[in-house]
């Protein structure tokens, strides 16, 4: 009879990681680990370090396999069986389109900046749970791209996402955010994703858009998101110890956490109004407003968690107020914006129906009627008469998130928000105060950012006419872009669906 001792969970961690924290002898630590110090971060314990992951490599693998092994069988049928013609509408498929051209090779940059971390820390610990989370970023871009894969079989701005991601000028902002956060250092990377993105924000793109997805039948989204959010829920609690891990270190942590808190809080904003329009104009079948979410998943939830971090000395992010006031315009300033660039985007873009305008206006009933419905009224009647609105000159670019500069002023919604700042004689320009005070603090890293508007007019985007700049940024013009109304994809799921219909009443 054996009477060998089951090893328990601590006990198989301490022996997977055993001998990998040496002190180092033929260089000193700190030329081996440069990048853990010159951000002014104090770490004295990095045995401090409480893993998030809970898990040994040999769980890991079976855990995730096992998860791949459904989601793949999910996929396989919902290609087989032409899951696409179970969606609401066709005009959803764009904002599948605004996510996998958006946030699935974001997701490869998490990975990236995850290995580099793995080599990065001294503590055996935060390497080890870098190490996996780089391999669940990258499995989260795989399973992305396969998941949507059916997509590109039938409908347009799904075959060159890739080209997109690194050149069409909306696909900067996400594209931005995650290259400013690979060019900060470790501790300043995991508070942008970890802590920020992971625990702050990225219930604002998964639960609603997850939701969204279940509820306009695309089964192929809901699973691979579900497969995922298991993920993001130990990213979330790894973002948590990572905060609370520096500020437990040392009370010299604090300001500089609380600045890069400050500033990923509002980088993460802007760039979640890619989802502020998915969730009040590109779902057919709407599951909550915009400001319901923010309000739910930030306001409430945020709140409680700033409260809980106050004992350490953190205060709710700057500009948090801004964002508030902010919820009720958001996604419409948006819209307007991207509908008439239309003409510029890899996907199309439509004036609301009578009854989604009307939801709108009841979710919104201090803005919308006021602000935005009429133009949107005028647009569409502009189409009706074959004058279809499409802007014909390059938007400014915000230096910062570089988004176009097209939000108005917190306190007053019909004046355009700007600021401008001068640095060594050059002046730049930025959509908030927010995204001014980021530029302050780095200027010498923004006066670098690739602003695609700028680059067309420069002549350096494949050429100096429009149908130039698109086949430059990998847009199949006349099929990825302009109106739903006039698209293929519009013809081509009427055609699909009445074959359905006629199908049906013959059985």
């Amino acid at each position: 009879m054996s009477t060998t001792k089951k090893l328990g969970l601590r006990e198989k961690y301490r022996l997977m990681t055993r001998g990998l924290g040496w002190e180092t002898t033929y260089q000193p630590m700190d030329k081996v680990f440069p990048y853990q110090s010159f951000e002014g971060i104090k770490i004295h314990d990095w045995d401090k370090w409480e893993d998030p992951f809970r898990l040994t490599m040999d769980a890991y693998w079976k855990y995730q396999a096992e998860k791949d092994r459904k989601l793949y069988a999910i996929i396989d049928a919902f290609s087989q069986h032409n899951g696409h013609l179970n969606i609401s509408d066709a005009r959803y498929v764009n904002a599948i389109k605004l996510f996998l051209q958006g946030i699935t090779l974001s997701e490869y940059s998490a990975h990236r900046g995850f290995i580099h971390l793995g080599r990065q820390f001294g503590g055996v610990g935060p390497r080890v749970a870098a190490q996996m989370q780089a391999i669940d970023e990258i499995r989260h871009a795989q399973t992305q791209i396969h998941a949507i894969s059916h997509y590109n079989k039938h409908f347009s701005g799904f075959h060159n996402f890739q080209q997109m991601y690194d050149r069409l000028w909306y696909l900067s902002v996400p594209k931005s955010y995650f290259e400013d956060a690979l060019t900060a250092g470790p501790f300043e990377f995991l508070t942008a994703i970890s802590f920020s993105f992971e625990y702050v924000l990225t219930n604002l793109i998964f639960m609603p858009f997850m939701s969204g997805a279940a509820y306009n039948g695309d089964m192929a989204t809901v699973t691979f998101g579900f497969s995922a959010q298991s993920d993001e829920a130990r990213h979330m609690t790894m973002g948590l110890e990572v905060i609370k891990f520096m500020a437990e270190q040392d009370p010299d942590n604090i300001p500089i956490i609380q600045r890069w808190i400050d500033k990923w809080f509002w980088r993460g904003y802007r760039l979640l109004v890619l989802v502020a329009m998915m969730m009040d104009y590109m779902l057919p079948k709407k599951v909550m407003s915009w400001s319901e979410a923010w309000e739910m998943y930030f306001e409430q939830a945020g709140g409680a968690l700033f409260d809980d971090l106050s004992r350490y000395g953190f205060r709710m992010p700057k500009y948090a107020d801004v964002s508030i006031k902010e919820k009720d315009r958001y996604s419409h300033e948006a819209w307007a914006a991207l509908y008439s660039y239309g003409a510029a985007s890899g996907l199309h873009t439509w004036i609301p129906t009578g009854e989604e305008m009307e939801w709108l206006a009841e979710k919104y009933p201090a803005s919308f009627p006021q602000f935005y419905q009429k133009r949107l009224q005028h647009w569409d009647e502009q189409h009706q008469q074959g004058k279809r609105f499409y802007s014909t000159t390059l938007p400014q670019l915000c230096q910062v998130c570089q988004i176009p500069a097209w939000f108005t002023e917190p306190d007053d919604p019909t004046q355009l928000c700007h600021r401008e700042v001068e640095y060594k004689g050059e002046h730049y320009h930025l959509c908030s105060d927010g995204c001014r005070d980021i530029f302050q603090a780095e200027p010498e890293k923004y006066v670098q950012a690739w602003l695609p508007t700028h680059q067309v007019y420069q002549g350096n985007c494949g050429g100096a006419s429009l149908d130039d700049v698109l086949k430059w940024s990998g847009i199949d013009s006349g099929h990825d872009n302009f109106d739903y109304a006039e698209s293929d994809d519009r013809k081509n799921w009427e055609e699909w669906k009445s074959q359905t219909s006629v199908g049906k009443k013959v059985a």
